[in-house]
């Protein structure tokens, strides 16, 4: 069995000599403590998007990846090596599928030390055109296909020797801010957020084990052409002509820059204390400010109403 790691104690200043003084100025908070290098990545949906360019970061930086897809013969990197890398069969809607992806990264690997979930896709329409089937997978594969990706990354990394690790759970602004036509898109998202904020809890602090969501905004990929379902809605009631332009609209306007993305997700990836949550891109940050004031306005405008439902003293 491979075993790429060794246990380092350092500082971002030792690793500094191999980095620009430029970079620890953007970002001091970076602090190697108990570094293994070179680290074990394991990502999901690493044919497209987000996750191809963080496979291609990952590579890039040293370090090795377990990328997953549904069709594992499509990935390749130009810097894919059998010592580095691992294409590995995952369907989000089938549990023992993750789960052998899993089995198959650490019999190569020996550990996984940043599990990034990032597998799912996005289904427009107006929510009374939606059928049940509709529904259910949207959440099997955006949620309890991550849940179930979760419950196998705490173990590995639970029992693994140093354990520790990092989880990144790639939601969406639609996670944090109700999107119409997407509603249930939003809601898997939502409910992953949930789901993680809780689960972060349950862990042990000497299990090392860390989360992080992170809420992309709009970014240029293929997503819309790729990774869309469109339901096919006849009815009056709502303009769907006016949605589909701001789709396309949307398609052909977003401001985050998918490599960028990419290095965003490895620098967090590098904290020693990573967020609990953080969001992707300007339009997500602008957006998310905005809809948090406007909450907490509400919270504070009926705060009497709150109080009033407690047991009198």
């Amino acid at each position: 069995m491979l075993q790429p790691n060794s246990k380092i104690n350092t500082t971002y200043s030792n690793r500094l000599a191999s980095s620009s003084a430029a970079s620890f100025r953007k970002y001091p908070e970076i602090l190697f403590t108990e570094t293994i290098m070179p680290r074990v990545f394991f990502v999901t949906g690493s044919s497209a998007g987000l996750g191809e360019a963080l496979v291609k970061e990952i590579l890039d930086n040293g370090d090795y990846v377990i990328a997953t897809a549904r069709k594992p013969e499509v990935l390749i990197f130009d810097k894919a090596t059998s010592t580095n890398f691992l294409a590995v069969q995952l369907d989000l809607l089938d549990s023992n599928s993750v789960l052998t992806a899993y089995l198959t990264g650490v019999a190569k690997f020996g550990r996984i030390d940043v599990v990034v979930n990032n597998g799912g896709y996005g289904l427009s329409g107006p929510f009374e055109d939606l059928t049940d089937e509709d529904i259910q997978r949207q959440m099997d594969v955006n949620f309890t296909g991550a849940v179930v990706s979760t419950r196998a990354a705490i173990k590995v990394m639970r029992e693994q020797s140093p354990p520790g690790g990092i989880i990144q759970q790639i939601t969406s602004i639609g996670g944090r801010i109700g999107m119409p036509y997407m509603c249930m898109y939003s809601a898997s998202k939502f409910a992953l957020e949930g789901f993680t904020e809780a689960v972060a809890q349950e862990m042990d602090p000497k299990w090392g084990i860390k989360f992080t969501c992170v809420e992309p905004g709009g970014f240029r990929t293929d997503f819309f052409a790729r990774s869309m379902v469109y339901t096919n809605s006849t009815s009056s009631a709502y303009d769907l002509a006016a949605v589909s332009a701001q789709i396309k609209e949307i398609e052909k306007s977003q401001r985050g820059d998918p490599p960028k993305g990419a290095k965003a997700l490895y620098h967090l990836a590098t904290l020693e204390n990573p967020p609990k949550k953080t969001v992707l891109g300007s339009d997500a940050y602008e957006w998310l400010n905005q809809h948090m004031t406007a909450e907490h306005e509400d919270l504070l405008r009926h705060e009497s109403l709150a109080r009033s439902t407690d047991i009198d003293d």
